[in-house]
């Protein structure tokens, strides 16, 4: 690993490790428990793993269909380990496509009604 990619290898973790502190901060001011820095490091240290995880098989699974970029249908397959993962993935993604149709449903529109004045002018 060159000295770039070890030094942003740590800005990633150390990232994490701040997003982990935070979150449980708020979770023990919500359920009045405390969390020490050791429990945050682990939480944190096992965060990062498996995104490292999950990317390397996000990689894998486009490289497999031969692309080169990850899908949707990629991140679908990682999430299938876990139920509740799947089912909340599966669930955005259905709202993500419904708001593309919506989406391309409303500049379609915007199209013919422009397409319509200009005939009119004609």
């Amino acid at each position: 690993m060159s000295v770039d990619e070890d030094e942003t290898r740590q800005r990633l973790k150390a990232a994490v490790h701040y997003a982990v502190g935070r979150m449980c901060q708020r979770m023990s001011e919500d359920h009045r428990r405390d969390f020490s820095r050791q429990v945050v490091a682990a939480i944190a240290e096992t965060t990062f793993r498996q995104c490292d995880i999950f990317a390397k098989d996000l990689e894998a699974f486009a490289r497999h269909a031969k692309r080169s970029t990850v899908s949707s249908e990629d991140v679908k397959l990682v999430a299938r380990r876990s139920t509740a993962l799947s089912i909340y993935i599966q669930n955005k993604s259905e709202e993500l496509n419904q708001e593309q149709r919506d989406l391309k449903k409303k500049n379609t529109g915007k199209r013919r009604s422009r397409d319509t004045e200009e005939e009119s002018r004609e």
